[in-house]
Parts: structure tokens; sequence; C-alpha cells
């Protein structure tokens, strides 16, 4: 989880490579109208985020059900939204990319072609409600290379790449 341009998709799909899971990027649930509006440079509102994060809970309880495991980038920025893709699994974590304003805004500025303007960065920022203790997260900075931030998530979250799909033990 993370705003637009801290790299979500990108570490998604690295973090699931490396633990043989599959990956998904939760902007293909979103409805065809979200994605018109953010591409026309309005910010969703949460009535146009329920569909999109009951869609995205929907698929997380299939993978858990089937004994899969997955990745899947999601901004889920507020704690209302969490709670609709998590609702009280223990075997799903939210692994939140942190990274400040500034930052993320010289990395949207070079990224071509995606529908999200980098104008909608600062209503992203004052939605943004970094998840609490009692959520469990893995919190990572993204002022780091792909492979050192997969490299604490795996850490923080306790799995070894390619040995198993079980964490080692819980680190909180």
């Amino acid at each position: 989880m993370g705003v637009s341009g801290s790299g979500k998709s990108t570490i998604a799909e690295k973090l699931a490579q490396r633990l043989s899971w599959t990956y998904e990027d939760g902007d293909r649930f979103h409805p065809a109208g979200n994605v018109a509006k953010m591409s026309a440079g309005h910010p969703l509102t949460d009535e146009d985020r329920w569909p999109w994060l009951q869609a995205i809970a929907n698929e997380i309880d299939r993978v858990c059900k089937s004994g899969e495991h997955a990745v899947i980038a999601c901004s889920a920025l507020k704690r209302s939204y969490r709670d609709v893709l998590v609702h009280g699994r223990s075997d799903v974590r939210i692994v939140y990319l942190n990274g400040t304003q500034q930052l993320i805004a010289g990395r949207l500025a070079q990224r071509k072609g995606h529908f999200m303007p980098p104008g909608l960065l600062a209503s992203q920022f004052k939605t943004l409600e970094p998840p609490g203790m009692d959520e469990n997260p893995v919190t990572v900075s993204i002022d780091a290379s792909v492979e050192e931030i997969v490299d604490d998530t795996i850490s923080q979250i306790g799995l070894r790449p390619g040995a198993s799909s079980t964490p080692r033990r819980n680190r909180t």
C-alpha cells in the first residue's frame, strides 16, 4: 500500500517473483468509471472506492480459500479501506511503502502512460492514514533500491524466498 508513485506495482511484482507467488495490480479491479475520473484529474470519492475495494477483498478471499498466495498492489490509503481488504484476516499482511512527498513527486514527474496524473499526489497525501501498529503492518522506506525494499519486506514478514510460503515467525 502507498500513494501513487510509491512503487507499489514495481515492488509487489518483484516481491511476488521472489516468493513464487501470483502478482495482481489492484488497478485492474477499478471500474471503468473510476479510471476515467482519475484520468480526467479528479480524485475518487469513498463512494467510488467501495466497489473497487470489495472486488480486491473478494480476490484476497478467493486466493486464501484456494490455498494460493498472492501479492496485490493497492493504494489502501485509509484505515477503513484496509479494513475492507483485510477484514480481520490474520493471514493477510499490509506492506506500507513509506516515502516523502518530494521523493514521490520526482518519480511521478518521470512516469509516462499512467492514468494517475502527478497533480493528484497532494490529494493522496492528504487522504493517507499510515497504518497503525494494531494493523501489524510491514513498513518499508522507499528511499532504497527495489532489491533492498524487497529484501527488507521479506525479512520483516519472516519469509524465505523459494523455501516456504509461510512465515518463519511473525515479527511484530
